[in-house]
This record gives structure tokens, sequence and C-alpha cells, in this order.
């Protein structure tokens, strides 16, 4: 006899798990993160507990509270907001009768639902093998069963065949060949990704990344930024699937500015591991903005969530730009707030109502220009397409028409573009 697992639905009810001091685990998350996945969240109950039970997590008082609740709002999904061991999660369906789900694959579930490109489908794909692989282990028991063995003849010669894998064995063989496939893939995508970052530096063209907690308002402000049209919602990991555009940004030139997925408080490392390819962009990048929801009560923590993982991935030295975006929500206007040598350290913007816009490009000027001169050149008329370089490059305080058709322009200029400028236009009075 063999334990089979239960039919899952939509109706969700949530058991929020107060581990901790800290704000960020609550059930509000909780809550969206269900309806981010297209569940129905039906119920909420909120337990503190210090430390986990071994066997349920919860404990067999807790147990017997969620099945009464479960059974009078007709949940058949129970979702923790922590994750749970393979042996918990059998043991809590064994006993409830209901589906259960962990705040991993909980996440997994959206991720899956959201990827739209080749590479971040696989890259979802194998976040959730490698997550379904811990669960083969101690998991159901009739993956214990044996197939194979063909046990034929009599006496000595019955049985020859052996006791064949079993279906746990056979199952781990199947994704450790699918798993291993798609880190072939993946590694493809991250030396394409590799070889594009080196032409860009070769070009001498900077990258900026954002990053920031999950429905900060990212993507919103990629598009505004950018001129793109990058799928923004209110909800949690809106975008998955990292974007790339060129961004002309003042005295610096053009500028590679990337998108990347949302954080949050305990991203499975299935998923940082996955997507790490992607996550290179960031910590590749000239400047990091590291786009804020102002008006989050638990921004302060949202911010550590967030280093913590720009660490992870080794970005954590990148310079980093602090957006704090939907101020409009505050009542406060854009304003650009600088450290005591005069440098942008943070800037307050709403993305939505495209205000603060011009501010945040001349922080990202600042902190990206390397060395710049003020100086004054005089163009021939026949110098046209220098003229329409320099005004791209954002780098003409002033220009004057002269008497004699040459044209007289103050400039304000990064030392290296101008030095390359001067290369390609040598006949220039560059």
């Amino acid at each position: 006899m063999f334990f089979e697992r239960p039919e899952s639905g939509t109706r969700a009810l949530l058991v929020h798990i107060q581990q901790h001091q800290s704000e960020l685990s609550s059930a509000g998350e909780l809550n969206e993160l269900v309806m981010s996945a297209g569940l129905e969240p039906v119920g909420c109950l909120s337990s503190a507990r210090k430390y986990p039970h071994p066997g349920t997590y919860v404990g067999a008082g807790k147990l017997e509270e969620i099945d009464a609740a479960a059974g009078q709002l007709d949940a058949a999904l129970i979702v923790f907001d922590e994750d749970l061991s393979p042996s918990q999660e059998r043991n809590i369906e064994k006993i409830l009768q209901r589906r259960i789900l962990g705040r991993t694959g909980l996440i997994l579930e959206i991720f899956a639902q959201r990827a739209r490109t080749h590479e971040g489908k696989l890259q979802v794909e194998l976040a959730q093998l490698e997550h379904a692989s811990t669960r083969l282990v101690r998991g159901w028991t009739h993956l214990d069963r044996q197939r194979g063995g063909s046990g034929k003849g009599e006496g000595a010669q019955a049985g020859l065949g052996g006791a064949g894998e079993t279906q746990l064995e056979s199952d781990q063989r199947m994704l450790g060949d699918r798993i291993k496939k798609i880190n072939q893939r993946l590694e493809k995508v991250s030396k394409q990704r590799g070889q594009n970052r080196r032409a860009r530096k070769r070009s001498d063209i900077k990258s900026v990344s954002l990053a920031g907690y999950t429905n900060a308002g990212k993507s919103t402000l990629f598009n505004q930024l950018a001129d793109a049209e990058v799928h923004a919602a209110d909800q949690m990991f809106a975008t998955l699937d990292p974007t790339l555009r060129r961004l002309e940004v003042p005295y610096v030139g053009k500028v590679v500015l990337s998108d990347t997925v949302g954080f949050i408080r305990q991203l499975p490392h299935t998923l940082v591991d996955a997507f790490r390819a992607t996550l290179e962009e960031v910590s590749e990048a000239a400047l990091i903005l590291h786009i804020v929801d102002s008006g989050a009560s638990e921004r302060g923590e949202r911010i550590d969530e967030v280093n913590k993982v720009l660490a992870e991935i080794g970005a954590e030295k990148v310079p980093q730009l602090m957006v704090y975006n939907k101020c409009d929500l505050l009542g406060k206007a854009p304003l650009i707030e600088r450290d005591s040598q005069g440098r942008p350290i943070r800037v307050w913007v709403s993305a939505l109502e495209k205000s603060g816009m011009s501010m945040l490009l001349d922080c990202v000027s600042e902190l990206l220009a390397d060395e710049l001169i003020e100086t004054t050149v005089t163009l021939a008329p026949s110098e046209g397409r220098l003229r329409s370089k320099l005004f791209s490059l954002g780098a003409v305080v002033r220009e004057m028409a002269q008497s004699d058709g040459t044209i007289s322009m103050d400039l304000r200029i990064e030392q290296r573009n101008l030095d390359r400028l001067s290369r390609s236009y040598s006949n220039s009075s560059l």
C-alpha cells in the first residue's frame, strides 16, 4: 500500500509562520505571492514559532487548527510561508489529505507562468527540476517499487535479470539527464552574453543595470528611461526575461540599460543559480540603479534583502545609486540627495508619473562620466557630422555662429570621448 498525493485546487489556505522579527515575513506578502500564482487565498492562519517541528514544522496542535480551517473554507491547497523539507511536506499531506506548497514551490510556480523567452523557460525549468530532485529523496513511498528483472527460469537460473532499478532511481536518472542538458544550453547562453559584454567593452560602451525588490517599479522606470515597452504590472515578478536597451546619457553617450528579475526575501537558491547567466549583467555593470518602493513600510529591510542577493552574485562592489520610486505616493517632489563630496547618492522619482527622469539621468551621467572637462572648439561648416556627434553626446553647453560661417561651441565632455572623437576626426580642430 502506498500514499498517493492529494489533488490540488485553486482555493488556498495560507499559513504564515512568524519565526523572525523581520517585517518582511508578513502575511501580506504571502497573500500577494499566492494571488500572483493565480490562486485564490481564502483564509490565513498565523503562528509564532521559534523552532520548526522536525516532522510537521508546526506541530500537532496547529495541524488540527489548519485542518479545521481548511474544511470550513473548502481549501484543497495549503500554502506555507516557509520552506518545508520533503519529509515535512509528505507528513503534512498524509495527515491533512490536502496538497501542500512551500514558499520555494510557490515562487517557482509564479516564475513558470511568467517566463516568455526560450532562455527564461530553460532557467525556470532548471530551477524546478533541481527543486523536484530534492523531493525525490525520502519522498513518496511508491517510488520504492522496483521495475525490471525478468526472473524467468527455474532453480538456480531464476532471477538472473536482477532486481532492476527502483522507480526512485529511474526518476533520479531522468532528472539528472534533463538537468545536465539544460545546464549545457544555459552555458552556451552564458558564453554568448559574455561575448556581447566583451564587445561592448571594446566599444567603450558602459552598462547600467536595474535591481530591486519585486514590484518596486523597475520595469516602469526602464520603459520611461529607454522608451521601451517591457511588460509592467502592479504584481510580483511581472517581468522575468532580461531586456537590454541602448540609452543616451548626457556627456557619456550611449550606455546599455538592462532590466532584471525582481528580488524577494528568501529568493530560492535554485533560482539564483538558474538565472546566474542573466544576473551576470548586474555583476558586470558599471553602475546599479537600486530601485526602492519609497512607500513600502519595510523599505529598509527590502534594501537589505536586495543587497544580500547582490552579494551572492558577486555584485556587492558595483557602485549603486539608490532610486526611491513612487515618491508621488508620499506627496514628495523629485529630489537629488548628495554626499559630503557632492556626489549623488539618492534620487527620488515617480516612474508612473514620469517625474524626476531628467534628474535621474543627470545623476547617472555624474556617476558614469570620467574626468569631465570644459573646452571651446570652432568647427568649419563642412564638419556637420562632428557637430551632430557632439550634440548626441549631450556635450554642447552653448553654440554660436560666427560671421565667417564657422561655429563656436562650448563643450562639457568626458576626456575619453574627446580623445576618441579627435582620433576619428583627425582633420578637425578638436
